[in-house]
């Protein structure tokens, strides 16, 4: 049986709830979350030590150990992506395959610098989006998309990802410009490329589903509504990342959502002017 280990900024939340048995169920008991590390307890969540005791998962005290106790590695911290480079340190050189949680990065040096430091170490890394892997998403044609207008839950700071990353997946990664077209209550973000295809993401509250509504040049259009388990398909890839150690999600679509996710926070501040990127 392979060992994984978490890392996270606190343990008592819902991605560190529910992947442990997602994972060892998923793999036919072959891979089980063993360890875990927490660098901090929040207020009115469980403590790390309670949270561990409850999960039947062994506290360590240091990343350093866990990463030595673990032939596969987990950086959680959903919520605090601005955590991820402080915890990924030392997994990003340890050489074992290395999973990093939505969302990647606060900001494009950010990416940048940690797919160089696991790239230097030799260390299989990605990060990724479950809705990624919808299924409604994976059967789309991909070629002559004109223009995606998505919807979907939540709050921007650490929602939009899963708008985000299916666009870029879908459309590729050359984005010119984004402009924030959002209200005080309903975050949205126009993307445009280069030749004038552009995507929409749009937060509409915790009770709008992720939907999408797709134009290609050709005339035809498509509206799909995200029902499929798109979380275990997740796992699934996500167990075959640790087998293979090789990464379906490409490095430039990862280092092109936080660049879109950074400018989209600074386009917030001055609603309906475009923003290049970088």
């Amino acid at each position: 049986m392979k060992k994984i280990g978490f890392i996270d900024y606190f343990l008592d939340e819902w991605h560190a709830e529910k992947y442990p048995e997602w994972i060892e169920k998923a793999s036919d008991g072959k891979m089980k979350v063993a360890y875990a590390y927490g660098k901090t307890n929040i207020k009115g969540k469980l403590s790390n030590a309670d949270w561990s005791r409850k999960k039947g998962i062994q506290l360590l005290d240091s990343i350093e150990a866990v990463v030595e106790q673990s032939d596969y590695l987990i950086v959680l911290s959903p919520d605090h992506p601005e955590y991820h480079e402080e915890l990924s340190q030392l997994p990003l050189r340890s050489g074992k395959p290395t999973y990093i949680d939505k969302t990647f990065a606060p900001d494009r040096a950010a990416a940048v610098r940690m797919f160089e430091l696991a790239d230097k170490h030799g260390t299989p890394m990605y990060s990724t989006s479950a809705l990624r892997f919808a299924a409604e998403y994976s059967e789309l044609e991909k070629q002559g998309i004109e223009s995606i207008c998505s919807l979907g839950p939540g709050k921007f700071e650490n929602y939009s990802i899963h708008q985000v990353e299916p666009i870029v997946s879908l459309m590729g990664t050359d984005v010119k410009r984004i402009m924030w077209m959002g209200t005080a209550n309903t975050s949205a973000l126009l993307i445009q490329y280069p030749d004038g295809r552009q995507g929409t993401i749009n937060l509409y509250g915790w009770e709008c589903p992720f939907s999408m509504a797709l134009s290609y040049q050709a005339g035809q259009s498509n509206f799909l509504k995200i029902e499929s388990n798109f979380f275990g398909a997740f796992i699934e890839n996500l167990i075959s990342f640790f087998e293979s150690c090789n990464p379906v999600v490409p490095q430039a679509e990862t280092i092109a959502i936080a660049t879109i996710l950074e400018y989209g926070m600074k386009a917030a501040k001055t609603p309906y002017q475009w923003l290049e990127l970088p």
